[in-house]
């Protein structure tokens, strides 16, 4: 069967080197005769896959020994619940920009935990857009959460402000896909099956002087400080996600942040340029400064046209472009893995479309 042109949102396509490498290792993992499904989680060799891995987590971003990393189980959601039990002290309140269905999902999840204030929100406007930054942050903010690109809308901060409080950023679908100054963020963190590999793994990085506020006492699974302790086997870690995510970083690293970034910029240009002169599709954000590199979501004139065309795209072995059930339409996910020529592609079957419609 011919391979398919993958722009789901998650689990996201991965490189077809990636993909080689991990069939390899679930065959066999270097010289250790066994797979990598087998492999020790307490052994020599995936104490260097952690190693590497988070060498080169902080080579990528641009960050020194003052961050820790950690990676565990739970994705997204897991981060939503220790972040305000690890850092949100009794006397001071959780902030929380709401941009989406991530970040107010987040800002939910914080609420189990203490108070929590959402400083912004675009939610009145269907968050067809980004909110404005807060003004003002007062000194009981025990930090302040942002999710920087916005799946099921479409938007993302290309410009983050700086701030004097501990800023927290969910990066789960943009990490590693354009320069960014990493040392804005007091921690940020990601689930992994983005732009880093596959579902079922997710990563932090937290600089120390963040750490430093976690005094709570609680399970030892939930808490950074032992997560960190134990170098990320407090229990049995997902050692394929992770070894996976180490392929991504590597490949990542050879083909270098500044030509994923034009990589990424020509790809999502190309796209919305076809969206905005066509007569049958429209964006959803009309912002063209607030839209998203990695998720491109827009619909057709009518919901025929719509079914039709999903239909023609099947045809022509592309998948995964129905939009979120809350928003209808479609959305093409843009992320690190998706070629030029793949959205060269699907621009050709849209051009097709609307000749025939």
């Amino acid at each position: 069967m011919e391979k398919k042109i993958n722009f789901n949102a998650g689990p996201a396509e991965l490189p077809g080197e990636v993909l080689y490498e991990i069939g390899r290792a679930i065959q066999k993992y270097k010289k250790t005769g066994i797979s990598i499904l087998e492999l020790p989680h307490r052994g020599k060799e995936f104490a260097e896959i952690l190693a590497e891995s988070n060498n080169l987590v902080k080579e990528l971003c641009d960050i020194g020994d003052d961050y820790e990393i950690v990676w565990m189980h739970g994705g997204g959601r897991m981060q939503f619940c220790m972040i305000p039990m690890n850092f949100l002290g009794a006397n001071e309140y959780a902030a929380y920009i709401d941009s989406g269905h991530w970040s107010k999902e987040a800002a939910e999840y914080a609420q189990y935990y203490g108070e929590v204030k959402i400083l912004a929100s675009s939610e009145k406007n269907g968050y067809n857009s980004l909110p404005a930054w807060p003004e003002k942050i007062t000194a009981k903010t025990a930090y302040l959460h942002i999710t920087t690109n916005n799946t099921i809308e479409g938007t993302q901060w290309h410009n983050i402000p700086d701030t004097k409080v501990p800023l927290i950023a969910d990066m789960s679908s943009d990490i590693l896909s354009a320069k960014r100054d990493y040392t804005k963020y007091a921690m940020f963190y990601a689930a992994a099956q983005k732009n880093l590999g596959i579902a079922g793994v997710g990563f932090a990085a937290i600089r120390k002087d963040l750490l430093k506020k976690s005094k709570k006492t609680m399970p030892p699974l939930l808490s950074y400080q032992e997560q960190i302790k134990e170098n990320s086997l407090v229990n049995t870690p997902n050692v394929l996600g992770i070894y996976t995510s180490l392929l991504m970083l590597r490949w990542i690293r050879q083909k270098g942040i500044d030509r994923i970034e034009q990589e990424n910029q020509l790809k999502a240009t190309t796209l919305y340029k076809a969206i905005d002169s066509s007569k049958i599709f429209k964006a959803h954000i009309a912002d063209t400064t607030h839209r998203s590199l990695m998720n491109v979501c827009f619909s057709a004139d009518t919901k025929e046209n719509e079914a039709k065309f999903l239909e023609l795209c099947e045809k022509n072995n592309i998948v995964g472009i129905q939009g979120h059930r809350s928003k209808g339409g479609f959305r093409v996910s843009l992320y690190n893995a998706i070629t030029a020529q793949s959205v060269d592609d699907f621009v050709v079957v849209m051009n097709q479309f609307e000749q025939k419609a």
